[in-house]
């Protein structure tokens, strides 16, 4: 029973990290909406990923480190956090905001409480 909690312990904030960063790329995908040039959406798609391709090298480096992949994730999530009450303040806020808040802050804060776990469990 233990070797399958531990188990439990060590994928899960690895694959919900990877489906996670699919969900990011995919929210992406909304400048092929516009009417630009090929290059401006290069551009864009790039400057949307930005975040994705960050959380991957912090993803790739907490594969073996957990207590970076909890800090970063956590932090990550504060960051979000921020830019969503700045926007909220500068801007009328919109309950939608909430949502974006609950499902972009709130998974990144699982999933770095899931490797601060993964990290105790190996520390102990």
């Amino acid at each position: 029973m233990k070797k399958r909690i531990g188990a439990f312990v060590y994928w899960t904030p690895r694959i919900l990290s990877i489906i996670f960063l699919l969900f990011l790329a995919l929210m992406s995908l909304d400048v092929f909406d516009s009417a630009s040039g090929f290059w401006q959406i290069i551009l864009g798609l790039f400057m949307h990923n930005i975040p994705v391709f960050v959380l991957l090298v912090i993803l790739v480096i907490s594969w073996n480190y957990e207590i970076v992949g909890g800090i970063a994730f956590i932090l990550a999530g504060i960051l979000y956090a921020a830019f969503i009450i700045i926007n909220a303040l500068n801007t009328q806020f919109e309950w939608y905001m909430l949502a974006w808040f609950l499902q972009i802050s709130g998974t990144a804060f699982f999933i770095g409480i899931l490797f601060l776990i993964g990290w105790f469990r190996k520390k102990r």
